[in-house]
């Protein structure tokens, strides 16, 4: 295992994009109870207070928001947990920067073109294809590296 430090480049852009992320995980949230509270639609009877708001289970645009959401649940912390184990294997400041930067920024756009202003596919595909390689290349590297050890 390669010796780890917060000193190197590749670690600090780990760790400003683990916390974007997160943020985006969380205001994911946020997104939901927007459109919920705009659509005056609620899941739970004791959140219908506003005037003419309904429980509702199955809104097209609130359910759109929660599978973007879902999908950043069953995606980004696999790439907390793969990046962190790809840091170990001693990549290029570079190429992990880069990994790192763009597998955020694909995450961010995916939910821009899946939740706040859909788009056509291939928009989504796209999106979501290049982190889901990049976290895959990142667990190729891992295991080839470590696999030798073995």
């Amino acid at each position: 295992m390669v010796p780890v430090t917060i000193l190197e480049p590749a670690v600090k852009s780990y760790i400003a994009c683990s916390g974007i992320l997160a943020l985006k995980v969380l205001g994911m949230s946020l997104l939901t109870g927007r459109m919920r509270y705009k659509k005056k639609v609620f899941a739970n009877e004791e959140d219908t207070k506003l005037k003419d708001s309904v429980v509702k289970y199955d809104d097209p645009d609130v359910e759109r928001i929660r599978r973007a959401h879902l999908n950043d649940l069953e995606n980004i912390p696999v790439f907390w947990v793969v990046g962190a184990l790809y840091l170990t294997t001693g990549p290029s400041d570079e190429v992990a920067v880069n990994l790192f930067r763009v597998y955020t920024a694909g995450r961010i756009l995916h939910t821009l073109v899946y939740a706040v202003k859909p788009l056509p596919q291939p928009a989504r595909g796209i999106c979501f294809g290049i982190p889901f390689w990049i976290t895959i290349y990142m667990g190729v590297k891992i295991v080839s590296h470590y696999i030798k050890s073995v």
